[in-house]
């Protein structure tokens, strides 16, 4: 069967109890992992290989999640290059009684794909067809190459320290 490569995935999840810190809300780094975990199923389905994650940028917390909402994570594959691939995220905490939805958080992560070598191996190349496809690739572009400058610089501004400085 020949289908056309998925690049999306939407998945829900139920904030419980175990997730929340004192006041109730779930802990940020709860959500990281959950946003993890849907930036690799993404990616890996899109690209039918194991994928790792490279980097996250420009998480933005727009509102707390609360105990008992469900958390609808929308993901896209919005950019690719050789071997790694931009997946963006959203996340919409919905209330179970009223129905309503807000924007909790967004993300991008860059994920690669592993081969059988334990090796970064090619990803098919994205094909955007649609204006917003185009928009989200441009703009995933952009984001790559802001990655590479800030890496750049801070390997530029890097001091390291002693090794007396870090046994005090």
């Amino acid at each position: 069967m020949d289908r056309k490569r998925e690049k999306s995935l939407y998945m829900t999840e139920l904030m419980t109890p175990d997730m929340a810190n004192f006041s109730g809300n779930v802990h940020g780094g709860c959500l990281l992992k959950l946003l993890d975990r849907v930036a690799y199923a993404c990616a890996a389905r899109y690209c039918g290989h194991y994928v790792v994650t490279a980097s996250l940028d420009n998480v933005y917390f727009a509102s707390p999640m609360q105990v008992g909402e469900l958390a609808n994570f929308m993901a896209n594959v919005n950019y690719t290059g050789r071997t790694s691939m931009e997946v963006g995220v959203k996340v919409m905490a919905e209330d179970l009684h009223t129905r309503a939805l807000r924007h909790t958080a967004s993300c991008y992560f860059t994920m690669v794909a592993m081969g059988d070598n334990g090796r970064a191996t090619p990803v098919p190349p994205l094909e955007p067809e649609t204006d917003t496809e185009k928009r989200l690739f441009r703009a995933g572009e952009m984001r790559r190459e802001l990655r590479e400058e800030m890496r750049r610089r801070n390997e530029a501004l890097h001091v390291g320290l002693p090794i007396e400085y870090l046994n005090n």
